[in-house]
């Protein structure tokens, strides 16, 4: 596939450098030549300088042959002309980034596309979205829906005192069917584990399960936690995704936000109606314990400073705050959120890729995420032609040992599969898979 990416910045060089390991065949195009000699000698990719609105540019990339074109510069204006003149030039597929939340409602996102851009991705919005799922449903680290919630993903920690501590996954299998839930990963330390029967599970393993919706409060009982809700959040930082976060929030918990200006602090006010707004250091202890730091169920640190974010957030643990979330611009920091006591890492960069993935892999893909701090991915196929897949059962299947079919949705139905089940024409199926099973998986998907 031919992909052009107009922006080198976290965003672009991010999404250059996964899909670079794809075999893609990537142009880079940016302004700044600094930008683009770091990505030409890290990544494999060509690059070409100058402005992503320009035609000269554009063709200069061969944007007419692109089967896709990825504007995700820092100016939304550059992005949405250069997808919209990408379209007008032969490229197949346009996908713009944007910022101002206003692209997002539904009827102005029609008028958007109608200009020819296909898909507005705001990582702000994915940020927002993925925080406010993760205090709705709080004892979870990591939430993830696949058709609008037939079927949801859900990460948890098993504590010392959880039940499943020192068992084999093949021992609960009653347990399993009971409660609707199939563990599809762990995460032990910085090790991968697919899940099997002769698995053992320790404490602190922090273990991912494929479940229906209603089963999720069934999750919290079968692994020992206590149920919690959350009635007040502090959000640490007065940043565009503080209050994007806020403004999510604000009608269903009590949110606090310190900001560290009083210009930061008069603009937050205008843009909520039901916020406290306190002006203050991130780094002023003190400050936070008067604000009613221990008081918190959720403390939420999204501060521009992803170290200032990791540490505030460790504070709060210390003064027994339940929740914890911290933004981080650094993605290799996700590797370590399970292993330094913060409950979630988010990264923006990360869950846009995750968006834009789906329309760069082969094999029907419809959705596609990535676990914090796993090396793997979790893939949504659909069954579109008549194949081995539906002429054997999943025990039969040959599949790569390196993958695990987690759930399927099959219309309205949704199915926790085991050896004996037939996967069926038009099924949506929900692979786990190590990098070494993709290629294996697009075979067999295709």
């Amino acid at each position: 596939m031919n992909i052009v990416i107009a922006g080198a910045g976290d965003v672009g060089f991010h999404l250059a450098e996964l899909l670079a390991t794809e075999n893609q065949d990537i142009v880079l195009i940016d302004n700044d030549q600094d930008v683009l000699d770091y990505a030409g000698s890290h990544l494999d990719v060509l690059t070409v300088k100058g402005d992503a609105t320009s035609i000269g540019v554009l063709e200069q990339a061969r944007i007419g042959n692109s089967n896709l074109m990825l504007a995700v510069t820092t100016s939304e204006k550059t992005n949405m002309m250069a997808a919209i003149l990408a379209k007008k030039m032969g490229c197949r597929r346009v996908i713009a980034r944007v910022d101002n939340e206003e692209y997002l409602e539904e009827d102005h996102t029609k008028t958007v596309c109608s200009l020819g851009i296909d898909q507005i991705i705001s990582p702000r919005q994915l940020a927002a979205l993925e925080i406010e799922r993760l205090i709705k449903q709080c004892s979870f680290t990591d939430i993830f829906e696949f058709e609008d919630g037939k079927l949801s993903l859900l990460g948890i920690t098993l504590d010392k005192d959880s039940p499943l501590v020192g068992v084999r996954l093949s021992d609960i299998e009653q347990l399993e069917t009971k409660v609707g839930l199939h563990p599809i990963a762990i995460l032990r330390g910085h090790k991968t584990i697919i899940p099997r029967g002769y698995t053992q599970l320790r404490q602190s393993d922090h273990i991912y399960f494929i479940t229906k919706p209603e089963k999720a409060n069934l999750v919290e009982d079968f692994v020992g936690k206590t149920k919690r809700t959350v009635r007040n959040a502090m959000i640490l930082g007065g940043t565009d995704l503080a209050i994007s976060t806020a403004r999510r929030l604000q009608d269903n918990y009590n949110v606090t936000i310190i900001a560290n200006s009083k210009k930061r602090c008069q603009y937050i006010n205008e843009q909520l109606n039901n916020v406290l707004v306190i002006r203050g250091d991130y780094t002023n202890v003190d400050l936070l314990e008067e604000e009613g730091l221990s008081r918190m169920d959720a403390f939420v640190a999204l501060t521009g400073n992803s170290e200032t974010n990791i540490i505030s957030c460790l504070t709060a643990r210390n003064h027994g705050v339940y929740k914890t979330i911290a933004q981080v611009e650094n993605k290799e920091y996700i590797h370590i959120s399970q292993n330094i006591g913060v409950d979630t890492l988010i990264n923006k960069k990360l869950l846009a890729a995750n968006s834009i993935f789906r329309f760069v892999r082969k094999g029907n893909i419809e959705a596609i995420t990535s676990l914090h701090g796993v090396d793997a991915e979790v893939i949504e196929y659909v069954i579109s032609k008549s194949n081995q897949l539906t002429k054997k059962t999943l025990k039969d299947l040959h599949f790569p040992d390196t993958a695990l079919i987690g759930g399927v949705i099959r219309g309205e139905e949704t199915l926790i599969p085991n050896g004996d089940t037939q996967l069926q024409l038009g099924d949506r199926v929900i692979v786990f898979a190590l990098p070494q099973a993709i290629r294996r998986l697009e075979e067999l998907f295709r």
